[in-house]
């Protein structure tokens, strides 16, 4: 299964609108954001699981990177609720579940061999640090080889100086509206922005938090 496969072009998904898909495992339901590969891909995914649902223990050679947006997402390691922020790295396994039901951002598959790095962040009690323009703030969650994860809060009518993304740019909109030159994305949308792409990006009255991952897309991933 292929969606979203050609990393050289932007993807955009209003996640809200896109349809649930059934999994393998009763109760548990995704929204492919992008995908290579049958159950066993490279994958970036909205996974939904209903109370008391389950998915079977399973390894995760190449790593899984989640933040849990609704909700507990548990396993044998701990109960996660929204905004928790986890790595299981490169050869990790776990039995994952969820007792209430929650909706967890999951991608599967893009790490670097090395990144070894179990991380766990409750990003509800995490400090945040100025951005680089007033009206920015950011919240790191992981660097490793060029690639960098954060959380960042735009306040309202921010704006940022016009950038190149070298490595590429991946973006998920947690609250708010966050706009750039090519268009305004509200809570709940994804972008994939390529290797050397730019923005010059903004918010209007609303102001926004989203997700941010750059620089993954210079990596050859586990395919």
């Amino acid at each position: 299964m292929n969606i979203h496969a050609d990393f050289s072009q932007k993807a955009v998904v209003n996640t809200h609108e896109a349809p649930w898909l059934p999994s393998p495992m009763a109760g548990v339901h995704r929204k492919p954001l992008d995908r290579i590969g049958d159950e066993v891909a490279i994958a970036t995914t909205i996974v939904s699981y209903a109370p008391n649902s389950s998915f079977p223990k399973h390894a995760h050679p190449a790593g899984e990177e989640i933040l849990v947006l609704e909700g507990t997402f548990s396993d044998e390691s701990g109960d996660y609720s929204a905004g928790m922020y986890l790595r299981n790295p490169p050869n990790s396994s776990h039995t994952p579940y969820s007792k209430e039901g929650c909706t967890i951002f999951v991608k599967l598959r893009q790490f670097h061999p090395d990144d070894s790095a179990t991380i766990r962040i409750d990003t509800k009690n995490t400090a945040w640090y100025p951005g680089l323009v007033p009206g920015l703030s950011v919240m790191p969650l992981h660097e490793f080889d060029g690639v960098g994860t954060a959380l960042v809060r735009w306040a309202p009518n921010t704006i940022f100086n016009p950038h190149v993304h070298p490595g590429g740019e991946e973006i998920l909109v947690l609250e708010g509206v966050f706009h750039d030159e090519h268009g305004s994305y509200p809570s709940g949308t994804w972008i994939r922005s390529p290797r050397y792409s730019t923005h010059k990006p903004f918010t209007k009255s609303e102001g926004a938090l989203i997700y941010v991952k750059t620089g993954h897309l210079n990596h050859k991933l586990d395919r």
